[in-house]
């Protein structure tokens, strides 16, 4: 049975199974905030949370996203032209915090951030191309949800105007969609993820955060000859581009969390959270549910801070919190 590709696309096909493993390492469960959430493969024992009960509370953003630090100075090789912002609605804050913007807010993926955020009681920023979907695929008369044209690949100052001052982070969930542009996935993953950084740092926001995909440092990991990393790569390298994108981010100065999923499912979770240190796994899958919590505890969780994390989900995995996972997780 082939399982989906390790890869954040708009309609990614299916191609390889997951991975055989060792069994997973048991570490005591100390905290009472858990999850729940399906198989998966990894070269090394993993660690885990259950996803049983999603928390509904919010948890203060300040403390983690005021305490990165913004160095150097911005970049313009890789912008292209920039035509943005077209607001729909008007957002509030909500609990005193500032909104978070969901680049790719209409996709598979982004679609489930922006709904959890909302259900937790954060503002958002809803970042679509498509106005008009939008309207149609998001939340409707939610006073906490603000919608804005914003055009990843169009350049960093129009993006800077629809993140503005009132974004507390960004959320980065957009993906190249399949078409005759052998360049979209450049476009998109590489310079679309670069114009968004550097919209943050024009207008001071400090928290970023990346959903990648596994596999994309494939040729380091010895994985060259992986049909997903040869597959994926026909696209227009784009887990090279994926690549260079997260390599930006890191000596950008910002706090990042750079979340790596394997093959993505549009079914509910099941099973448990695995995380694992960067370049480690090289299959399995996770439901775009746990991915969008993983991205949205990011923000919330400071042990996540300046990491790059691969995730997937395994039934046989033990149960972790996220302070646990993350802090499992060494920077590098």
């Amino acid at each position: 049975m082939a399982a989906p590709l390790p890869l954040i696309l708009r309609n990614p096909p299916s191609l390889l199974a997951p991975i055989p493993t060792n069994p997973p390492l048991r570490l005591p469960n100390t905290h009472s905030h858990t999850h729940h959430y399906s198989p998966l493969s990894t070269t090394k024992p993993f660690s885990v949370i259950s996803l049983s009960s999603s928390s509904s509370t919010t948890r203060p953003l300040f403390p983690i996203l005021n305490s990165s630090k913004m160095e150097g100075s911005e970049t313009t090789g890789n912008e292209i032209t920039e035509e943005v912002t077209e607001t729909t609605t008007e957002a509030t804050s909500v609990n005193g915090l500032k909104k978070i913007f969901v680049a790719g807010a209409t996709g598979s993926t982004g679609k489930r951030i922006v709904e959890q955020l909302l259900a937790r009681g954060y503002g958002v920023k809803a970042g679509v191309r498509d106005l008009e979907k939008a309207k149609t695929s998001l939340p409707s008369n939610n006073p906490a949800l603000e919608i804005v044209k914003a055009d990843v690949t169009e350049g960093s100052a129009k993006l800077a105007e629809a993140i503005s001052s009132d974004s507390e982070a960004v959320i980065c969930a957009t993906g190249f969609s399949y078409g005759w542009d052998v360049f979209a996935p450049w476009k998109v993953d590489n310079f679309g993820t670069v114009n968004l950084v550097d919209a943050c740092r024009k207008v001071g926001v400090k928290r970023f955060i990346l959903v990648s995909s596994i596999l994309v440092n494939g040729a380091s990991m010895g994985q060259i000859l992986n049909p997903a990393y040869i597959f994926l790569n026909i696209f227009g390298l784009t887990l090279i581009a994926k690549l260079q994108a997260e390599n930006y981010i890191r000596k950008s100065g910002i706090n990042y969390t750079i979340i790596r999923p394997g093959g993505l499912r549009n079914e509910p979770p099941t099973g448990n959270l695995v995380m694992e240190p960067e370049d480690t796994l090289s299959g399995g899958t996770i439901s775009r549910d746990l991915v969008a919590e993983v991205a949205i505890e990011a923000l919330v969780t400071p042990e996540a801070s300046y990491k790059v994390v691969e995730i997937v989900s395994s039934a046989d995995a033990p149960k972790r919190t996220y302070e646990e996972l993350f802090g499992s997780v060494k920077q590098r």
